[in-house]
């Protein structure tokens, strides 16, 4: 008897078990039955689609750090959340509930930092637009005037705390009431963790600006504010 069938295996094309599946004739052949026909489930979240081409924020973002940072980085975060919480009821949940409910647990650190940056970062995109920055208009900016006494005091406070963030994180522009206010998180925090909402974003994690400004946090924040910032999202986001 051939020692390899006596054992459960066969030699066609490559060494497979021959439990739970039939195996292909020919080396390449794709194998059949019920082990080769199941479907994976579909996956909780998905990397949405950004809302403007790869390329299209140069010379002040580069396609490829956006090949990067949205590709991999973000890609990267919603396939781990994926897998934390496959069959959980987290699975069915929006992202905001989710970072809500996972919120100061050391047992959901790690669903917490996922989630939060798939939403933070999703929030970065729309942040931005080709074409952006300079100076808003309408209730934005008479509500920036009110909070910093002027939109140059505005940038440069925006500047300020985007670069007395220490490491990695985001600086944020967020509404209190009648009034608007300028924050920094540290790694994934995000301001709906805190019951704050958020109007404009930007990451101050190396890997959003090092490929196109190395160290040069200050010229990467600059470049949002003056060509990027995103004011008429911003300006959707208020109460």
């Amino acid at each position: 008897m051939n020692p390899c069938v006596a054992t459960g295996w066969s030699t066609i094309g490559i060494l497979v078990p021959l439990m739970g599946m039939v195996v292909a004739a020919k080396a390449g052949e794709p194998a059949t039955g019920p082990a080769a026909s199941a479907v994976p489930p579909a996956s909780a979240f998905t990397l949405p689609a950004l809302p403007y081409a790869q390329d299209a924020l140069e010379p002040y973002i580069s396609a490829k750090t956006m090949s990067f940072h949205y590709g991999k980085h973000h890609q990267a975060y919603v396939d781990a959340l994926n897998k934390l919480v496959a069959s959980t009821p987290m699975a069915t949940q929006t992202l905001d509930k989710i970072i809500v409910d996972c919120t100061g647990k050391a047992d959901k650190a790690a669903v917490f930092n996922n989630a939060a940056q798939d939403w933070n970062h999703t929030f970065f995109w729309k942040s931005m637009k080709p074409g952006g920055g300079g100076q808003p208009s309408g209730r934005m900016l008479d509500l920036i005037v009110k909070s910093f006494g002027s939109f140059d005091k505005f940038k440069e406070t925006f500047a300020a705390t985007a670069l007395a963030q220490f490491g990695s994180g985001w600086v944020w522009l967020v509404q209190d009431g009648d009034s608007l206010n300028i924050i920094k998180t540290a790694n994934a925090d995000t301001p709906i963790a805190r019951g704050q909402r958020p109007l404009l974003t930007c990451d101050v994690w190396e890997h959003a600006y090092y490929l196109d400004y190395q160290n040069r946090r200050k010229d990467f924040v600059q470049a949002f504010l003056d060509h990027l910032a995103n004011w008429d999202f911003a300006a959707s986001q208020l109460k």
